[in-house]
């Protein structure tokens, strides 16, 4: 995921809704199963979680806690499909798609007892948009979310409560992916009380003040050293299912941690993105025994080479284009055959080989930019430019640079890391070899390269994106419109086509079954137009004991503990 997210470009929205399941996220299914008397699952993780307040959450850790202990109106299943937790159901919503109208389950409670009403719902949204951290963004298509964000105002004008029981939104336009956002943690219910009680920063450190709506609450912590969870008695929502403690070691190395889990000390390696040691994967992967142990799961980052279509870069249809106009559709385009050059010349089997330890920590991309798992993939094999082809690759780059005046100076720029750095140096590698061309590398800071990016400074540099919830709308308003293609938006490649855009105008007014196969075409385009070179997606694994039962991940999130069970063994 990423914590730098822009406004979207929406126009309209469909009173269609996805099908939602009524309930909680569901529990256990045990039929024939015998369960072990003791229920506690216990797992590691080397990074201790940086915040569990709902306003600040970004990073996999935190979120992975805090979809348990915290609740909002909708939810995802393990399937990421939204359901809904204290709403009665999908919000009643405008002929214009610009009022929400959301009705309240009335028996709704904090784990303490404390009713939840509309003003903690009013409480809770207005406390995420002013905090104005990385997802503040989920209430941006609300009225009066700007003077909020940019503390003007204490609440959002476009929010009221009609009743203890019903809210009312208005939005700046009609936003058909809005639910999908208000299914994440960002719209969590929180209680006014608790906060003023255990601080506005440390509330969420203490277990009797972390309090929350969802199915776990926090039993104990110690910073950097362990937590604890119980589930909530007489949960509002249903089941909690079986599990009746967790308990989370915290600070221990990935060596230290498969070691453990070996002696039988954990029940599982891998919840909140912490995985394995690309070595202990490999190991695994190449012994019949414990390969049975291993899970292996897609996961919701894409990596690619960004060329930037802007400007006199090389690699833009025509020279002098400017961020934000149209870069697609213009006749002849000059860069086309370059970038098919240096996307044709990389070896994704040597990429994936090198860069991420045989395979150990991702997959080769053959499907285009949208991750496979992810509502919006275009299908396994679908982009002809991630195939190795060094002969075309060759005869495209003689016929665009036939005298090498359109690379001179060319550079490779990413942010320095060790994954970030072989990567690198294999793109390098693999355009001497294929293209007998010298590109040189130039690292950075992030927030530098993000910066050059996002002004259309680079003309070859590293590319990445991870979901933040799994609607094709994150990925190409975020990155790939006219809109996002303005100076200091995050379409970096300043790609801008008017008729994908007006494709995705079509596409973001319907419900997700009927918009898929528009986002589809746009996804499509973006291959035919060969805007990246996608390299390969990222994957997320799990040792778990075969008495486990139910421990997962759905490419964005891990399964949800209600659905977790130990069998006897």
């Amino acid at each position: 995921m990423t914590g730098i997210r822009f406004k979207s470009l929406v126009v309209t929205v469909a009173a269609a809704f996805v099908a939602m399941a009524c309930g909680t996220n569901g529990g256990p299914g045990t039929g024939g199963e015998e369960l072990a008397p003791d229920q506690t699952l216990t797992f590691p993780i080397q990074d201790d979680v940086q915040t569990l307040d709902p306003g600040h959450v970004q990073s996999g850790e935190d979120i992975a806690f805090t979809t348990e202990m915290f609740a909002g109106l909708y939810g995802l299943d393990n399937s990421n499909k939204i359901i809904n937790l204290i709403a009665t159901g999908p919000p009643d919503v405008s002929s214009d798609g610009k009022t929400y109208t959301f009705h309240m389950r009335k028996d709704a409670k904090f784990w303490n007892g404390d009713p939840i009403k509309s003003a903690d719902v009013l409480y809770s949204w207005n406390r995420a948009a002013a905090l104005n951290d990385a997802y503040a963004t989920v209430f941006q298509p609300v009225v009066g979310f700007d003077d909020t964000s940019n503390g003007k105002t204490k609440a959002m004008s476009g929010l009221s409560a009609p009743d203890d029981y019903t809210i009312k939104a208005q939005l700046t336009d009609a936003a058909g992916y809005w639910l999908s956002e208000l299914a994440i943690w960002t719209a969590a219910i929180v209680s006014q009380k608790a906060i003023t009680a255990g601080g506005e920063d440390s509330w969420w450190t203490k277990p009797d003040t972390a309090v929350g709506a969802g199915p776990f609450k926090m039993t104990e912590r110690t910073a950097k050293a362990s937590m604890a969870f119980q589930p909530v008695a007489n949960w509002w929502g249903g089941s909690t299912g079986a599990l009746k403690n967790i308990k989370v070691e915290v600070g221990v190395d990935q060596a230290s941690q498969v070691k453990k889990y070996e002696a039988s000390g954990y029940d599982l390696v891998g919840m909140a993105n912490q995985p394995p040691s690309p070595d202990d994967i490999l190991r695994y992967k190449s012994d019949p025994t414990k390969q049975k142990d291993e899970n292996i799961y897609p996961s919701a980052r894409s990596t690619w080479v960004n060329f930037n279509f802007t400007g006199n870069s090389p690699f833009a249809p025509k020279a002098g284009i400017t961020p934000g106009n149209p870069t697609a559709g213009l006749g002849q385009d000059d860069g086309k055959k370059g970038r098919n050059a240096f996307s044709l010349s990389i070896d994704r089997d040597a990429m994936v080989d090198v860069a991420c330890s045989k395979g150990a920590t991702c997959t080769k991309a053959t499907g285009g930019l949208i991750a496979k798992g992810l509502k919006g993939y275009v299908g396994d094999g679908k982009d002809p430019n991630a195939v190795f082809n060094a002969s075309t690759a060759k005869s495209d780059y003689t016929a665009w640079d036939p005298n090498g005046s359109k690379i001179k100076g060319l550079q490779y720029r990413f942010n320095a890391s060790a994954t970030n750095t072989k990567i690198a140096q294999n793109l390098q590698s693999q355009w001497k070899a294929n293209l007998g061309i010298n590109i040189d590398l130039a690292p950075s800071d992030f927030p530098t390269l993000i910066a050059d990016r996002n002004a259309k400074k680079t003309n070859l540099s590293r590319g990445s994106w991870g979901a933040d919830y799994d609607h094709p709308q994150d990925w190409f308003d975020n990155l790939w419109t006219c809109e996002a293609a303005k100076p200091g938006h995050g379409g970096t490649e300043g790609y801008c086509n008017p008729a994908m855009d007006k494709n995705l105008k079509t596409a973001n007014a319907e419900s997700i079954d009927k918009a898929l196969p528009l986002y589809q075409q746009a996804g499509q385009t973006l291959i035919d137009d060969n805007v990246d070179a996608v390299l390969f997606y990222g994957t997320q694994t799990y040792f778990t004991h075969s008495y486990v039962k139910g421990a997962g991940f759905n490419s964005l999130y891990d399964f949800n503990w209600q659905g977790i069970r130990i069998l006897k063994h």
